[in-house]
């Protein structure tokens, strides 16, 4: 199986990007992580546990490569490198501009660059609202592109009963999207502890 690549921006929404590794290694999926130095801020300000204890975890997993921002020579920042996509979890607005318009100055948007000019799967999960013309305008550019950009909006008609079943959802239509799995899991799995 090809690695997807799982990219963590600076934006809100940590616990989604740490769901996401999660699941992909919970399936076998060979998994390489690039993280911004903004987004280990953010994830210090959400998460109960340390980015560090995270990534000490999934280093155990064979599955599972971690590179830093500017480690440039790293396989994924090369399209001779097969790749089955890439996700950016939470993706910020600075991403989704610099990617709307080519800039490619670290690791994680070179991987994602690579993936639009390989024609690969490439996700985003934009975090911020509301937005202006111009956050719209570098989402329709990278849609024309061929991302799939995937808001994380909750599933009211599933009467979500916690977050954790928000973020269940969402993390279910990034693999979906990734093309990991065919199909969401049916409905009763989203259901909380009170359904």
């Amino acid at each position: 199986m090809k690695p997807v690549v799982v990219g963590i921006s600076g934006a809100s929404g940590a616990v989604m990007a740490r769901r996401t590794v999660d699941a992909l290694l919970e399936r076998r999926v060979p998994t390489a992580l690039v993280i911004t130095n903004n987004a280990k801020l953010v994830w210090q300000q959400e998460l109960d546990i340390s980015l560090n204890e995270c990534l000490a975890a999934w280093r155990e997993d064979p599955n599972f490569t971690d590179y830093g921002l500017y480690e440039m020579a790293a396989p994924i920042a090369s399209g001779t490198y097969p790749t089955g996509g890439m996700v950016i979890v939470p993706c910020s607005m600075t991403t989704v501009a610099s990617l709307a318009h080519g800039v490619a100055n670290n690791l994680l948007l070179r991987a994602a660059d690579v993936c639009i000019k390989e024609k690969r799967r490439l996700v985003i999960v934009p975090r911020e609202t509301p937005l202006h013309a111009v956050h719209l305008e570098n989402m329709a550019t990278l849609a024309r592109l061929g991302a799939v950009v995937l808001p994380p909006e909750p599933p009211f008609y599933l009467q979500p009963h916690t977050v954790d079943d928000i973020v269940d959802f969402v993390v279910g239509r990034i693999l979906v999207a990734l093309g990991v799995e065919e199909s969401l899991p049916p409905r009763h799995q989203y259901k909380g502890e009170g359904a």
